[in-house]
């Protein structure tokens, strides 16, 4: 049977009806001449050449907290939160991250999807996943998710091997839960796991065409994942099934009746090839590729979500919105909260994925970062490209080393020619004379080039004030604009402003003057310099000050000089800005006495902790 093709102009072969109903064999089908067990598995051709058929639109959804969870220790709730909005900002306004699927088993499980759904996300929608069992369902629907993922396995290994059943007996088993799906109101998503080991026109289809008459008759878009579990599948032209991705995608698309915006792939990395096997689905009509952030997933892993953000990118040829910095975002969340350490070469997100060791290549970096960096890895990414120092590195590299990592100006940049750069590139080619194996981290470079290059770097001093002012500055942010300070009530300021100082104990002073330069607040002190301040009373007229003269003129933050404080004898900055009311109209100045030692105690605090 024949029927016509408009997209490609030619009559497309029809099965007959007969061919494609289930074949229920007495012994499970292993195609053991592919899959033989104690060898590597092999890979067969039919020698028939597909054209591509791309999906109208393209999505990738996610597996983070399903698969992802099963490959490591579970996330904590909080942890599963916030990756949730990092996929929800990367996915941008088209929520090109279309999904996101989780258990649902735990408390813990519960309490993540209750807190993602209460973020209000529409992307990546929250999604369910589930045994083939009736009774699963239940908390599906009362968690108020609309769909959910369902296991279905097809090949023989399950069917007949872990479930110690029949191919009729499971078909039928598995569409009595997708009807309890519908009824509940829930679209199904059938994953059809290790479909690349089953029979493909001896059961998946017929399953396929099941459900296609139910999604017809119920005309709720029941899905179908389909599962590469072991991750067998090939994208060699001519490449036969059941391994081949391409012809897997189109038999589901043009015998199994299942439309490819209803479909995904979910493959794993047994052989290397999870993403180009996601990519060829995509190219092939199955508008869905599912992945997981870093490719967590059992045993090699699933697809990298950020790989498959990328290979979207290159096959589309536009972003569609997607903010790829959250890549990096994700990464640093993950080494940094999460405790899991990235493989510095990893693409996109290790520590060393865009930085050249090699002398000639650090070289040509230098001169022109577009020779040796695969595109913009700051702009794209987050991600400036650096050069490795090692003794095949050369004074070039490390004087690029320099500028990039002191973020020198062009007028203050230096060259190889440096006589600083010629001796640390003599300490460097030392290290390695006296046997070192190493490249040398950014640490251990930055202690030699002080010694050699002081006039380069702030002191201690230099940047701790540095920091003291821009967290002034900070904090005057946070503060200046609480609806409370508008009212220039005293009541209604001071403990506002009492409750800010006791969590940030290095300020000194806290008050609030009007518009005559006359003190309005009580003393906003810690208690051990409460007594020190008694002198400054109500109605001291601060008028003549820096601090109150400068936001009273321009109407911004200011940050004063260091000074010694008159009252506590500490060095002390001083932080003021505009009060304003509903008009934007000033009606005072807020003041903050920050004492620079506690701020430096702070400072040694937090880098013993890193």
């Amino acid at each position: 049977m024949a029927n016509w093709n408009n997209s490609r102009r030619v009559l497309d072969h029809k099965h007959q009806p007969d061919y494609l109903k289930l074949v229920d064999v007495a012994q499970p089908q292993l195609f053991r001449d592919i899959f033989p067990y104690d060898e590597v598995c092999r890979t067969d051709f039919d020698h028939k050449l597909l054209p591509l058929t791309p999906a109208d639109e393209w999505f990738i959804t996610d597996t983070t907290f399903r698969d992802g969870q099963q490959a490591r220790p579970p996330y904590k709730a909080k942890q599963i939160v916030a990756i949730y909005d990092m996929l929800h900002k990367l996915s941008g306004p088209k929520g090109i991250i279309r999904q996101s699927e989780f258990f649902l088993y735990s408390q813990r499980d519960k309490e993540a999807v209750e807190k993602c759904l209460a973020l209000g996300h529409r992307f990546p929608e929250i999604t369910g996943w589930v045994r083939a069992k009736k009774e699963e369902l239940a908390e599906v629907k009362k968690l108020g998710l609309k769909e959910t993922g369902i296991l279905t396995s097809v090949s023989d290994y399950h069917i007949y091997h872990k479930m110690n059943t029949t191919r009729a007996k499971i078909l039928d088993k598995y569409l009595g839960v997708v009807k309890d799906a519908l009824s509940l109101g829930l679209i199904p998503r059938c994953h059809f796991e290790d479909i690349t080991r089953a029979d493909i026109y001896g059961f998946v289809v017929p399953f396929a065409l099941e459900l296609a008459k139910l999604r017809q008759e119920s005309g709720i878009g029941i899905k179908i994942r389909l599962c590469d579990t072991m991750g067998y599948g090939v994208t060699y032209p001519g490449a036969a099934l059941p391994r081949s991705v391409d012809k897997l995608v189109r038999t589901m698309i043009d015998d199994a009746d299942c439309p490819g915006k209803l479909m995904e792939w979910h493959g794993h990395n047994d052989f290397y090839k999870v993403l180009i096997n996601a990519s060829t689905a995509w190219l092939n009509g199955c508008a869905g590729a599912n992945a997981t952030v870093l490719g967590f997933g059992e045993r090699t892993g699933n697809t990298p979500l950020e790989a498959l953000v990328i290979e979207y990118i290159s096959l589309r040829g536009k972003a569609d919105g997607m903010d790829t910095r959250l890549i990096t975002e994700l990464a640093e969340y993950f080494e940094k909260e999460i405790g899991f350490r990235i493989a510095p070469t990893t693409p996109f997100v290790g520590r060393d994925f865009n930085s050249t060791k090699a002398g000639i290549h650090a070289d040509g970096m230098v001169k022109n970062p577009e020779i040796y960096n695969i595109f913009d890895t700051e702009k794209i990414l987050g991600r400036p490209y650096t050069i490795a120092i090692t003794d095949k590195s050369g004074a070039a590299a490390i004087a690029h080393w320099v500028n990039q990592r002191l973020k020198l100006a062009p007028e203050r940049a230096v060259d190889k020619r440096h006589p600083g750069i010629i001796k640390i590139n003599n300490w460097v080619q030392e290290q390695y004379e006296e046997g070192r194996l190493t490249s040398i981290g950014n640490s251990e470079l930055e202690v030699v080039a002080r010694k050699h290059l002081p006039e380069l770097f702030l002191s201690e001093f230099d940047r701790l004030k540095d920091r003291a002012k821009q967290l002034a500055l900070d904090l005057g942010a946070q503060l200046i604009d609480r609806p409370e300070l508008k009212t220039l009530a005293p009541a209604v300021m001071e403990p506002v402003l009492q409750e800010f100082l006791d969590k940030n104990p290095f300020i000194q002073f806290l008050y609030v003057v009007n518009p005559q330069g006359y003190k309005i607040t009580r003393n906003i002190t810690n208690i051990v310099d409460r007594a020190k301040y008694s002198g400054t009373q109500l109605e001291t007229d601060f008028s003549d000050r820096n601090w109150f003269i400068g936001p009273m003129k321009d109407g911004k933050l200011h940050v004063s000089e260091f000074y010694s404080s008159k009252i506590t004898g500490a060095l002390c900055i001083t932080m003021s800005g505009p009060v304003r009311d509903d008009n934007d109209t000033i009606v005072g100045v807020l003041g903050a006495d920050i004492r620079f030692e506690d701020l430096a105690k702070l400072e040694a605090e937090e880098k013993a902790e890193e």
